[in-house]
């Protein structure tokens, strides 16, 4: 059974630190419903990356560092629904690659889950039959049909709950709302990408009415903004956080015990309605998925912020805050700075360095993306056709815009057509996407 959950996790790398060697002990496939599940048991986490070739149509699985199970090779299981049979080979580098022959073309997602009470770590490859009766359009067409990626921005704090106020008497809910802004700001020029603020002034929300406009939104991306304090005002720079397994662990014990009386949904399926063996099961995916997923996010935003100050901590850090906890949104915090050094508290005070902030969280976040666009979005089209569609704002310059995506101002023009670094509000840009991206 899908959940939204799953689609934002499509082709989501198992993030963190280095994965150890991992055994593949099982291969189990089945079918329904037009889709094809494969679910590789692996003897524990393992990075993989997933693409698909075309002529005969098949899908490559390469997991690193991997070898497959002793006697596995002849008792892979039987073909069904869009797979035609399994195939898999050592490679040199020391990794797996798992082949999977299909009958006709089909999207694929995938996610990584860890152990339950049942199974071991396992990589989860979806495989949707696309069907053969989707009348042609044209790229502009399904385009506009395609979705934005929704980042729900969390400004922490507000009204009646100022957070940490600096010596300087600078309050945290403050300075956390005018960051929250810029991000919006910048997420909504974003193409393909749009921003919805959690708040958008000084007024207290609940911390579980910030996960619930999250989802109601249908984001694809939480990202609460804060600022550190501290007695020692020596300590400084910038942490990232993700939710800790302790803290999922107790959501997920809370969630199951009141489904029945609670929303208890996950991507739009009900709980309510589930046996304890289905809900749980569905619950630990679920969270895995989102989990796995904040990691990355994290680890990206963590990267880009070190480029614009000091770091507290330069590894992403697990902690049981109450806005990580949605079981179906990847959810990440940023303690921007700590407002307890008067130095940082002096830096939060300007509009340049908030800007500079905001900017690197969204590089962060741009490069997660582009990296795992969920399938039904823009950006996700956009990717596959090579270029980016990005409409010129008030204040734009074709030197800003070439060094934001990576792009040479020669392409730049040479691919628009453009005779003059001239741009008028409203133009609509193709910006080449480098190899790599």
């Amino acid at each position: 059974m899908t959940t939204r959950a799953l689609l934002i996790a499509a082709c989501v790398l198992l993030a963190g630190g280095a994965a150890h060697a991992a055994t593949v002990e099982n291969v189990r496939v089945w079918s329904e419903d037009g889709r094809t599940r494969v679910v590789l048991d692996l003897s524990g986490p393992a990075r993989h990356n997933i693409f698909t070739l075309r002529g005969p149509d098949r899908l490559v699985v390469d997991l690193e560092d991997s070898t497959l199970g002793s006697g596995l090779e002849s008792s892979l299981p039987e073909p069904v629904g869009s797979l035609a049979g399994i195939r898999t080979g050592q490679r040199a580098n020391g990794g797996l690659r798992v082949v999977l022959d299909l009958r006709e073309p089909v999207r694929s997602r995938s996610f990584t889950a860890g152990p339950n009470g049942k199974h071991g770590d396992r990589l989860v490859i979806d495989l949707h039959r696309e069907g053969n009766l989707t009348p042609v359009r044209s790229a502009s067409e399904r385009y506009r049909e395609a979705r934005d990626i929704v980042v729900a921005v969390d400004p922490g704090h507000g009204g009646r709950d100022p957070g940490a106020i600096g010596h300087g008497r600078t309050q945290e809910k403050a300075v956390a709302l005018a960051i929250a802004r810029e991000l919006a700001k910048r997420i909504d020029e974003e193409p393909g990408m749009k921003a919805v603020l959690v708040r958008d002034g000084d007024y207290y929300v609940d911390h579980r009415e910030r996960m619930n406009r999250a989802r109601k939104a249908n984001a694809d991306l939480f990202v609460s903004i804060h600022a550190d304090a501290v007695a020692d005002r020596r300590a400084k720079g910038a942490s990232v956080y993700v939710l800790s397994l302790k803290g999922a662990s107790d959501e997920a014990a809370m969630l199951l015990a009141e489904r029945e009386n609670a929303a208890g949904v996950i991507g739009g399926v009900s709980l309510a309605d589930k046996d304890d063996l289905l809900a749980s099961v569905l619950l630990d995916l679920s969270q895995n998925a989102a989990l796995s997923a904040s990691m990355s996010v994290g680890a990206h935003v963590l990267e880009e912020l070190e480029k614009v100050g000091s770091m507290h901590r330069r590894t992403v850090q697990q902690a049981g805050f109450l806005v990580l906890k949605s079981p179906d949104v990847p959810s990440i915090l940023i303690e921007t700075a700590f407002i307890s050094n008067p130095d940082e508290e002096k830096k939060l005070q300007s509009e340049a360095h908030r800007r500079k902030l905001a900017n690197a969280i969204l590089a962060g976040i741009r490069q997660y993306f582009y990296t795992y666009p969920p399938p039904d979005t823009k950006l996700a089209m956009s990717l596959r056709e090579g270029q980016l569609r990005y409409v010129i704002s008030r204040g734009d310059t074709l030197s800003e815009i070439a060094q934001r995506y990576n792009v040479s101002m020669s392409v730049l023009k040479a691919t628009n057509n453009l005779s003059s670094d001239t741009l008028r509000v409203g133009q609509t840009l193709n910006i080449p996407i480098p190899a790599g991206s």
